[in-house]
Order: structure tokens, then C-alpha cells, then sequence
């Protein structure tokens, strides 16, 4: 059985929060956490953004910096990245063994087993401190209270992006009540970035700054100019921290990463002011023009445009659709959709029915999938056209047999059906 297969056997455990299970397996690892640097992000949308933008600009300024993520797309190696490169399966089935034997350690005592998320981080936590990371950037995987990452104790800065309705099954109902599981990766002492627009959101995060003596640094503050936005990226000026940046050019499209980006410089300048690292203003500049999330408004052709972006709860939907009606707002699109049956499905829909009335509805291979079948009787009911495939593949031959019908192409929905079909869709173009 490889790293992956051994990995994939804690999923029988769930999704667990809490942070008993994380805090022993630690303790038995040596805490590797405790002697790592860590910018910590936490958000609803934007994370994995915010986390590329710094993880790219820690690297242009010399820094051996890794970056831990969730999901992955197409590799399960992609979600331990150091210094521009994957976890190899070597390294990862020799930490893996290490892991999984404290893991089983703990069973074998009566205690309770960590889930897999928490396998993962921790293989993540040995390996950046194995090779000697200068810095960590460590996206949350779920909240952030109860999250695996959370055991980091005394983070460089934490940062949280966007705040909207997302598992209301876990971090609850409201905004108050998801901002405050959010707040829960804020620190004594450690500086916080916020980045939510939201009021109710931000009284909370403030408040729990003030609890906890963390500098609370608002970077909604900061307005963007966009002076050049298209599918290609977009270039921005924005005054942060009473410091000027003129003309940053990012590679990332839709407007909405003005913000994104806005809120990683806040992040780095505060990081630069407090000598936790010498960067230039060069460096910051490529940084940020290096940085690119695959899967996320990702152009992979031209001819028909092909686009694949992970959009799976409202927010997401909408950024979405305000960025494809800006850049193709009269052309003919075809969009081929597919999400988990725990996400908001009806609002995503009506959201998205202002792109295209024609779509291909399948699903992810995710045991929380809605069944293609229903997604299309969803998209039928709303006033849309549905083709159904449930196959992710079927959905790809479908959708590129028609490139001459459309102007654009556009898969969207889940992250899990976006990392199966990207290659895929590679491939047949």
C-alpha cells in the first residue's frame, strides 16, 4: 500500500474538528509546528489567493518558503509545496510511515484516531521542517478553530480573507456565528489581517483581536484602482499601510483579486515593518506577478475560450459571474457545472443562470456529490437547458464537441470536479 492509499485510510474517521487528536499526534512527531514561522490564513473565499500571493513573493525575496493547501487538483503531492516544488513520493511515503505508525500508536493506547486531515498536516508540518522552510504559509483546511493547522501557537500574522455562508453544517448558520470558528486562529500578541468587507464579521474578528491583544489590521482599508483588468490578470494600485504601490501587475483574473492581493501586501508589509523579513520592493512586484492558482479562472485556451474555476458556494458564484460578464458578456457560453449537495446549490444556481441559460450538469467524484440527474432537474426547473453526464470525462467530450457552437466554454462548481477534468481538458484541446 503507497503513501496515498495509507493516507486515504483515516477518511473512514470524518471530518472531526478539535484539536485533542492534533495536539498528541504532535506531541509524539516532537511538535516539528513549534519551530517553524508560520503566516496562518483562514477564509471562506480567497485563501488559497492570499496564500500564493506571499508564498510567491517569500520566494522572489530569496526565501526557502513552503506552502501547505487543500484540496489538491490532479496530484495529491500538490498540496505540500517547498520552494516552488511538490512533496516528492519518496518524501512522502518515508514521513507518511512516520505518521501513520504515531497514529496507530495512539489507537492501540484506546485513543481516538486522527482524521486524515490531520494525518496530512502533520506529514506537512515534518516535511517543511526537514527541509529548513525560512517560512510556512498555512492555509486552514475548515474554520479555523477546531482546524488541524490551529496547533500552531505563535503565528508571524494571521490572516482572513472573505467571510461568507459556507459549511453551516460545521462553523454555523450565520456570519457571526462562521466568523467567530474564523477568529479562533487569532493570537495573543499576533497580529491579525482581516479582509472580510463584511460588518457583522469584522465587529467579530475585531473583537476577538482586542480579547486577545493582537494588532488587528484592516485591509479593506486599502481600495484598489484597477487601472487594467482582462482574463489574463489585472494591474492595481493600492496605498497600503501608508505605503504607495503604484502599477502591481498580477497574473490572477477577475477584479476581486484586487483585493485578494491587496490584503497579502498588507500581510508582507506588516511582516517587512516588524524585520520578520527583508524584501525589497522589486521582489514584491515579481512575487505577486508570479503568483497563479491552477483551477481557479483559469484560462486553458483561447479558441474557443476554455475556462475552469472552482466557484462551488455563493460568493464564489458571484465573483464568477461578475468576471465572466464583464470580459464576455456577449458572447455564447456553455457551462458545465457540477458541486456537492451540502453547498447552497439553489443560490449558486440563480446566480449563475445570469451567465448562460445552456449547460452540461454532471458531478465531482466526491461521496457528497449531487447526483447529475438532479443538478439538471435543478438547471431545468430554473429556466435553464440541461444535458446530463454523470461521468466527469462524458462531460468533457460532450462540452468540447461543441466548440463550434460556443464562444466560450466555462467548468465550474466543486474543486474536486475541477482537479479530475483538467487534464483531461488539456488533453483534448
Amino acid at each position: 500500500m503507497d503513501a496515498i492509499d495509507r493516507i486515504h485510510e483515516y477518511l473512514r474517521f470524518g471530518t472531526v474538528l478539535g484539536l485533542d487528536r492534533m495536539k498528541d499526534l504532535m506531541d509524539r512527531l516532537g511538535n516539528p509546528q513549534d519551530d517553524l514561522d508560520v503566516i496562518h490564513v483562514a477564509g471562506t473565499n480567497g485563501k488559497g489567493s492570499v496564500c500564493r500571493y506571499i508564498y510567491e513573493v517569500l520566494r522572489a525575496g530569496g526565501y526557502r518558503a513552503g506552502i501547505y493547501s487543500s484540496p489538491y487538483l490532479e496530484v495529491f503531492n500538490e498540496r505540500i509545496e517547498f520552494d516552488g516544488e511538490y512533496i516528492t513520493d519518496k518524501e512522502l511515503e518515508d514521513i507518511t510511515d512516520k505518521v501513520c505508525a504515531a497514529a496507530d500508536n495512539m489507537v492501540s493506547e484506546g485513543k481516538e484516531s486522527p482524521t486524515e486531515f490531520e494525518i496530512v498536516t502533520a506529514i506537512a508540518f515534518l516535511f517543511f521542517k526537514k527541509k529548513g522552510a525560512d517560512y510556512v504559509v498555512l492555509e486552514v483546511g475548515l474554520g479555523g478553530r477546531g482546524d488541524s493547522t490551529n496547533i500552531v501557537k505563535e503565528p508571524l500574522c494571521s490572516i482572513i480573507t472573505s467571510i461568507s455562508l459556507d459549511h453551516t453544517d460545521r462553523l454555523g448558520e450565520t456570519v457571526p456565528e462562521i466568523a467567530y470558528e474564523k477568529a479562533g486562529i487569532i493570537k495573543k500578541n499576533c497580529p491579525v489581517v482581516v479582509g472580510s468587507k463584511d460588518a457583522e464579521a469584522k465587529a467579530v474578528l475585531r473583537k476577538t483581536a482586542t480579547d486577545m491583544g493582537a494588532a488587528f489590521f484592516d485591509a479593506t482599508r486599502a481600495v484598489p484602482k484597477i487601472v487594467k483588468s482582462d482574463m489574463k490578470g489585472l494591474a492595481f494600485s493600492a496605498e497600503v499601510l501608508d505605503k504607495e504601490y503604484k502599477g502591481i501587475n498580477i497574473s490572477m483574473a477577475g477584479d476581486y483579486q484586487a483585493d485578494n492581493a491587496v490584503t497579502a501586501l498588507y500581510a508582507i508589509e506588516l511582516l517587512r515593518r516588524q524585520d520578520k523579513v527583508d524584501i525589497t520592493s522589486k521582489e514584491i512586484r515579481q512575487g505577486m506577478k508570479n503568483a497563479k492558482n491552477i483551477g481557479r479562472m483559469e484560462v486553458l485556451s483561447e479558441e474557443p475560450w476554455v475556462i475552469i474555476d472552482g466557484a462551488h458556494n455563493p460568493d464564489g458564484a458571484k465573483s464568477l459571474k461578475n468576471n465572466i460578464l464583464k470580459n464576455f458578456g456577449e458572447e455564447k457560453i456553455l457551462m458545465v457545472l457540477g458541486i456537492l449537495a451540502d453547498k447552497e446549490v439553489d443560490e449558486v444556481l440563480d446566480t449563475f443562470k445570469s451567465i448562460t441559460s445552456d449547460y452540461i450538469a454532471t458531478e465531482p467524484a466526491n461521496p457528497r456529490a449531487l447526483a447529475a440527474s438532479e443538478l439538471s432537474s435543478k438547471i431545468v426547473a430554473a429556466g435553464g437547458n440541461s444535458v446530463t453526464a454523470e461521468k466527469p470525462s462524458d462531460a468533457v467530450k460532450i462540452a468540447m464537441d461543441k466548440r463550434d457552437e460556443y464562444d466560450v466554454i466555462l467548468f465550474a462548481g466543486s474543486l474536486y470536479l475541477i482537479g479530475s477534468i483538467r487534464r483531461e481538458i488539456i488533453n483534448s484541446i
